[in-house]
C-alpha cells in the first residue's frame, strides 16, 4: 500500500514542473542568435498592406530564478521590404528610413529591455503562456508595452513568439497618420503596425 501511495502523492508535483507556465529555477544567460531569430513587420494603410524584416543587431535573456530579464537590439538600418521588388521595393526602403518614419541615420538601434514576465493562466498548447512587459524604445522614445507570448525552454536552448502591435505615433512617427491629418483620405497610413518576434537564444 506505501508504494501507491507514494506514487499518488508524486503526481501533483511531477505535473506542476511539467506545466508550460514553470520557468526553471536557476540561473542561465540566452545569448540571441542572430541567424537564427527574425524578426518580421506588417503595416497597413488605406489601400494596402505592407511587409518586411529587421535584423537583430544583439541580445540576451536572463532567466535569474525563473526572474526573466534582458535586452534585444534591433538593427534599424536593415528595415527591408519583401512585399515588393525592383524600384519600388528601393524607394520603400528608403523611405521607412528617412526623418518621416524612422529615421535610422540619427537612430540606428531600436531596443525592447524585458522589465517582467508573468504566466498566464488556463493556456492550452499553441497558445502564449506569457505575458511579457518592458520598455520599447524607437528613436530614442521609450513607452511601456505588455504582450502576450509563447515561452518555450529546450535544455540550453529557449524561443519565444509573439506578435506586437505598435502605434507609430507614440514615437513621433506621424506621417500620413489620420489621428494629426483628418482629410488625408486613402493617403491615411495606419497608426498602428505589427513587430512579430520569432526568438532563439542558446546558453
Amino acid at each position: 500500500m506505501k508504494k501507491p501511495l507514494l506514487l499518488l502523492l508524486l503526481i501533483p508535483v511531477v505535473a506542476a514542473f511539467a506545466l508550460p507556465t514553470k520557468l526553471l529555477l536557476h540561473v542561465d544567460t540566452f545569448k540571441i542568435d542572430p541567424k537564427a531569430s527574425k524578426i518580421e513587420w506588417e503595416a497597413e494603410k488605406a489601400t494596402g498592406k505592407h511587409s518586411g524584416t529587421i535584423t537583430i543587431a544583439s541580445g540576451d535573456i536572463a532567466n535569474n530564478h525563473g526572474q526573466l530579464g534582458g535586452k534585444i537590439v534591433l538593427d534599424m538600418t536593415t528595415i527591408a521590404v519583401t512585399d515588393l521588388e525592383g524600384e519600388y521595393k528601393g524607394k520603400l526602403e528608403s523611405h521607412l528610413k528617412s526623418e518621416d518614419f524612422f529615421s535610422v541615420e540619427k537612430f540606428p538601434t531600436a531596443t525592447f529591455e524585458i522589465a517582467s514576465v508573468a504566466p498566464r493562466s488556463g493556456v492550452t498548447a499553441g497558445e502564449p503562456n506569457f505575458n511579457v512587459t518592458g520598455k520599447l524604445t524607437i528613436k530614442g522614445i521609450s513607452n511601456d508595452i505588455t504582450f502576450p507570448a509563447i515561452i518555450r525552454f529546450e535544455g540550453k536552448k529557449m524561443t519565444a513568439k509573439a506578435d506586437v502591435k505598435v502605434n507609430r505615433t507614440k514615437y513621433d512617427i506621424k506621417y500620413r497618420s489620420k489621428t494629426f491629418i483628418e482629410d488625408i483620405g486613402d493617403k491615411a497610413i495606419a497608426d498602428e503596425f505589427l513587430i512579430k518576434f520569432d526568438i532563439v537564444a542558446n546558453v
